[in-house]
């Protein structure tokens, strides 16, 4: 790539970081414009946080090496006191305070978790024991982002955002294996955008704060766009799957004498529990998809609630396709 211009305004890429015990947050970045000396005071454009520069230097193969400076072109890493990895968000830019490039650098776009579920510990007296081990994993991973709920059914609890299910199973592995913690999650969901008849427009991400639905006139869910790959055999197979979770397959592509490529739109609710695990069964392990986002569909959602002994659970609720209610209904 370029070296940049090494007498601009500072503009620096961030590409990862992690967090330190010792040094705090360590920041990853390439230099586009201008040079970054230890000692000199930065600012992260995205939030506005000002930092001192404690250390400045290269990644070498026995670790990091403190050089004092990076110019234009050069990939490195710095040090600055942070506390918190989520200050330092992955595609933000760092300038420097006292003279700040006017334009940071483009395709900064704030991470947003699609999938949620609740977290509860097993036993109440663990409560503060799962509030820990989340705060360590959010030192390291700002991607996911938790918050304080309560459930009549399961107690003191906590609200969790993902990036994926992946993202969620990894999490909920960690607090098992690492904190040795016995929990109990809930069902995972999307994030619904609902449109109020008074005109107000709010995101729903949790089943017990869903309005009251004469108030309502559209909810929307997540679609995605998914291109799956399947061996030709399997094709019919693979397509009454996705139109059974209320997908549409928009073409198939051939891609050579025995593999099909199949362009589908798919609701995320509807992919979140078992699909993965469908498509490798009825394929033989050989099906795999890859899907990105695709905006939101106004759709026919109604909130789910079971009753044990004409009583609703809370946390048994959720978010389903009218369509589907009976049958989810009956399965639960």
């Amino acid at each position: 790539a370029p070296a940049g211009d090494p007498d601009a305004p500072l503009r620096a890429l961030i590409f990862d970081s992690y967090y330190d015990s010792y040094l705090g947050v360590v920041v990853y970045i390439r230099i586009m414009d201008g040079t970054l000396r230890q000692g000199d005071k930065i600012r992260l454009m995205s939030n506005g946080a000002t930092f001192d520069v404690t250390a400045v230097g290269s990644m070498e193969a026995f670790g990091l090496k403190n050089r004092g400076i990076l110019r234009a072109g050069e990939v490195g890493y710095l040090t600055a006191s942070i506390k918190n990895v989520s200050d330092t968000r992955v595609g933000d830019t760092v300038t420097l305070a006292d003279n700040p490039t006017p334009t940071a650098l483009a395709g900064y776009r704030k991470v947003n978790p699609v999938v949620f579920c609740g977290i509860y510990p097993m036993s109440t007296d663990e409560y503060q024991k799962v509030a820990q081990g989340l705060e360590k994993l959010h030192l390291n991973d700002s991607a996911f982002t938790f918050h304080h709920e309560s459930s009549l059914a399961l107690g003191f609890g906590f609200r969790c955002g993902f990036l994926g299910l992946l993202h969620m199973e990894i999490i909920e592995e960690r607090l098992e294996r690492e904190f040795n913690l016995d929990i109990i999650s809930t069902s995972p969901g999307v994030v619904y955008k609902l449109k109020m008849k008074n005109g107000e427009e709010r995101d729903l991400d949790n089943p017990l704060q869903m309005p009251d639905p004469s108030a309502l006139e559209t909810i929307s869910e997540p679609i995605l766009k998914a291109r799956i790959i399947t061996p030709s055999e399997s094709i019919g197979d693979i397509m009454r799957i996705v139109m059974d979770r209320r997908g549409l397959v928009e073409g198939t592509e051939t891609m050579d004498a025995k593999r099909v490529m199949l362009h589908c739109m798919l609701p995320l609710n509807e992919i979140l529990i078992d699909f993965h695990d469908t498509l490798k069964s009825v394929s033989h392990g050989y099906a795999s998809m890859d899907y990105e986002p695709a905006g939101y569909q106004v759709s026919d959602i109604v909130k789910m609630d079971i009753l044990l002994n004409s009583e609703t659970v809370d946390a048994f609720a959720t978010m389903v396709h009218r369509d589907k209610a009976r049958t989810r209904g009956i399965q639960m």
